[in-house]
């Protein structure tokens, strides 16, 4: 997959186009990919995204945008396992948020990326003030050189798909339905960077994952599934969270026990998978009290990956 940084005055297309944020890259995402990919199969051109950094929404108010579900590192790789060919990185700043909606396609979709064929979802808005809407670009495309088609909204886990969906059951923890909207388990990625090592003082080893959100979508304590270690997904226990019992001011902090696990992981690129949650994050008296906290968890951790296993035995048997 090519990434391109930005716009360039004269197009390198021709190109099958989407447009969107992709937070998350759902199960709404994923069907606008699926159709995109077909198109441009079909008319031999390249499929091509154009997603924006920053989210307009922090872009404009900042202190009000929603959490991420995806970091851009972490869009990226979604992209890639959708087959993407190529992935237009635009920079939403000032300049972009005055472009006009005539002037966008003109000078983003005709004249800047060449496309011959696009698809948007049936609420897409563009240009200053989100003027313009499939309606203009219906009007537009002909004299533009190419053919626009809306994709309605997908349903799942009862509702609409949609990124705040996804964000709503994560917050409120309900991890089933965020991975029914997802269709895969939320999970977080990073590199493992040096901690205080409480753990390993305490007894129970922890990697430390960098995370590159601010304001991660969910909190608490979770069963996990943890790749990047070598092999298929290990089983372990994660906090995530301030850690209020020996931080005053904690920053999130994602840190994961591997169960049965004691190697050096530090440097590694991991994704951390979340199945389930156990507990909202509590501040303890003293780290005595944590500790007997944190062996409870990795109790319930194993109990939860014993029922699993036995559940997925039982769905092979049938």
């Amino acid at each position: 997959m090519r990434v391109c940084r930005g716009i360039a005055p004269r197009r390198d297309g021709p190109v099958a186009l989407t447009i969107g944020n992709f937070d998350g890259v759902h199960l709404g995402h994923q069907a606008l990919l699926g159709q995109l990919r077909e198109a441009a199969r079909t008319r031999g051109l390249p499929a091509a995204v154009l997603t924006f950094e920053p989210h307009p929404r922090e872009f404009f108010a900042p202190d009000k945008a929603p959490t991420r579900l995806t970091s851009l590192r972490e869009k990226l790789e979604l992209l890639r396992a959708a087959e993407i060919d190529r992935v237009y990185l635009c920079r939403f700043n000032f300049e972009f948020a005055r472009i006009s909606a005539a002037d966008f396609v003109g000078r983003v979709l005709q004249h800047g990326l060449g496309v011959r064929w696009l698809l948007v979802g049936d609420d897409f808005r563009f240009g200053a003030r989100r003027a313009g809407d499939f309606a203009l670009l219906k009007e537009r495309a002909p004299g533009a050189g190419f053919e626009v088609v809306a994709m309605p909204s997908v349903s799942a886990a009862g509702g609409r798909v949609s990124s705040t969906a996804v964000r709503e059951a994560l917050r409120d923890g309900r991890l089933d339905a965020a991975a029914e909207l997802l269709g895969r388990p939320y999970s977080i990625s990073g590199k493992v960077v040096q901690g205080d090592r409480l753990g390993r003082r305490i007894g129970f080893p922890t990697a430390n994952v960098q995370m590159k959100h601010n304001r991660p979508p969910l909190a608490g304590i979770f069963a996990v599934s943890v790749s990047g270690c070598g092999g298929a997904g290990l089983p372990g226990v994660a906090s995530l969270g301030v850690r209020p019992t020996v931080k005053t001011r904690g920053q999130p902090t994602l840190e994961v026990h591997l169960l049965d696990f004691d190697a050096d992981l530090y440097g590694r690129h991991l994704q951390v998978a979340f199945l389930h949650k156990f507990r909202d994050e509590e501040k303890y008296a003293d780290v005595a009290a944590l500790t007997r906290q944190i062996a409870l968890d990795v109790d319930h951790a194993r109990a939860y990956f014993r029922a699993r296993s036995a559940a997925a035995q039982q769905a092979q048997a049938r």
